[in-house]
């Protein structure tokens, strides 16, 4: 088995398949657990798990847990995050017209 870590980052409130309720904006780890296939005449590794890590502040007061996940759920709200922070980022005001000049 082998632990690999890394950090994601969401910059809106986001949802999970299958937590319950929203996640607030912020950096979050993330825990994957593969396991060593044998028997290959080269190292290959399966993936058995991976977990996202909710701190105090979403999981509630003096509370953190490392939430069950899929790969796919996780890129799926990433790339919702990054859709609603380019929609955020297009404004529907309008320019104010140049002043006349006499």
């Amino acid at each position: 088995m082998r632990a690999t870590r890394s950090t994601v980052t969401f910059s809106n409130r986001f949802t999970l398949r299958g937590y319950p309720g929203d996640l607030p904006a912020g950096a979050y780890e993330v825990l994957v657990e593969e396991e060593r296939l044998l028997g290959l005449s080269f190292e290959a590794y399966r993936r058995t798990g991976t977990y996202l890590s909710v701190d105090a502040k979403a999981a509630g007061p003096g509370q953190s847990a490392l939430w069950v996940t899929t790969e796919n759920d996780l890129n799926e709200a990433l790339r919702r995050d990054a859709d609603r922070s380019a929609a955020d980022t297009h404004s529907d005001a309008a320019l104010s017209p140049q002043e006349d000049r006499r």
